[in-house]
């Protein structure tokens, strides 16, 4: 147990009043996390998916000290800076079709509430009123803040308890099936004047369970949204930046979102960053001769220089080094080392993505005593709900790879056995 006395920090998602003491950090290094105590941890989570590149890669350090000389931060109000112009027109050019207009914020929530706030805004500035709810799909997370948690998955999600003091949003499953097909473009004919938009996250739903659908449940919902003249915003906080095979998972599905947020990996989990990137069109509801009609919001950190310049060099890396094939390379290793696990007693499902692998368990066992196993092994590995999950950096070593896989196999089969 803690003790209040002595810990001043209030740590994420944990009951302070019975959790363990957490583990020191003092350094880290590809895919390696160094405890205080001298043992060394390879880190199968990349530090919540952020750490695409591994840590402390010499490009984005020499990056960022190099912009920390220069001009550490500078407000974006009324200023621009060179760092975040470059960053804005490269990912422009990356993303598909016209999402050419980037807001910068700092966190994935943010970028998920500033996302919201466009949609809600687009038809107020087309004179149409009563547009107040989004459509969202069960088993989805979009984030920690009031707005993106009203689009979280209400019953089973981990914001269940804020029902009653979020926003009423429109919940439908992902058109996996004829019937949910139907039953989706019943829902959205139903609210069709009230909605704003769809939000979705591109072939997985991550922090809801690592669900996965295939590109045509995403071309659906992109066609269903269109077909009844919505929005569709795209979350890739999770899924940008190579972590499902393509550098975007709306690549894999031929679709252009109005839409798209990013976060997490977009600075190779350097530091705090994140955007809200919007098409010509939607752009263009908000040019107008009344200031009322722009987008009435500004983080006072958005653009920070320093993020930009780290986020500019992982996108270098992106260009110079093969990251793709690495991810693939990690989808095909995991695919195969999770195989053992299969249709074992316990074990609900096994599958893989991308540089994703997810093994539910058919009955949750003492999440504490998997995880103390996990260390036992030498890994960092955090399983959450029914859900033990594996997303290494792209720059993994096979050998170290391996050693995650062999702990995942292990441990899971230990504590699922009869």
């Amino acid at each position: 147990m803690t003790n209040p006395e002595k810990n001043h920090l209030w740590r994420p998602y944990t009951q302070m009043k019975t959790a363990a003491a957490p583990l020191e950090a003092v350094r880290t290094d590809g895919a390696r996390i160094v405890l205080a105590d001298g043992r060394e941890l390879v880190d199968g989570i990349a530090s919540w998916w952020t750490a695409a590149h591994g840590y402390n890669h010499p490009h984005i350090r020499a990056a960022v000290a190099a912009q920390l000389a220069a001009m550490p931060h500078v407000m974006f109000g009324g200023l621009t800076h060179a760092p975040a112009e470059r960053l804005a027109a490269r990912l422009a050019a990356l993303l598909p079709g016209d999402l050419d207009h980037v807001f910068f914020s700092d966190s994935g929530s943010v970028a998920v509430e500033v996302a919201l706030k466009m949609a809600l805004q687009l038809w107020l500035n087309r004179g149409v009123s009563g547009r107040t709810r989004f459509l969202a799909f069960r088993g989805g997370y979009h984030g920690d803040t009031l707005g993106a948690m009203s689009v979280c998955d209400p019953e089973e999600g981990m914001h269940r308890r804020f029902g009653a003091a979020l926003p009423t949003q429109v919940f439908c499953d992902l058109p996996t099936s004829a019937e949910r097909v139907a039953a989706l473009e019943a829902c959205l004919a139903h609210h069709e004047n009230t909605l704003a938009a769809v939000i979705v996250e591109p072939l997985v739903q991550g922090a809801g369970g690592m669900r996965m659908h295939p590109p045509e449940v995403l071309a659906e919902v992109a066609r269903l949204a269109q077909s009844y003249g919505l929005p569709l915003i795209a979350d890739e906080i999770f899924t940008g930046f190579g972590r499902t095979g393509t550098l975007f998972a709306c690549e894999q599905a031929g679709i252009v979102p109005d839409i798209l947020c990013l976060s997490k990996a977009l600075t190779g989990g350097t530091m705090a960053l994140a955007a809200t990137v919007a098409t010509g069109a939607v752009f263009e509801t908000f040019l107008s001769d009344d200031p009322a009609a722009a987008l009435m919001h500004g983080p006072t950190f958005m653009a920070n220089p320093l993020a930009c310049a780290a986020a500019n060099a992982s996108l270098d890396l992106f260009e110079s080094e093969p990251r793709l094939a690495q991810a693939r390379a990690i989808g095909a290793r995991l695919a195969a080392g999770l195989a053992p696990l299969r249709g074992r007693p316990g074990i609900a499902d096994v599958r893989v993505l991308g540089a994703i692998g997810a093994v539910q368990w058919s009955t949750v066992p003492d999440l504490a005593e998997v995880k103390r196993r996990f260390l036992e092994r030498g890994v960092w590995v955090r399983p959450f709900g029914d859900i033990v999950y594996l997303t290494p950096a792209l720059t993994i070593a096979e050998p170290d790879l391996d050693r995650l896989v062999d702990a995942v196999v292990t441990v899971v089969g230990d504590v699922t056995r009869p």
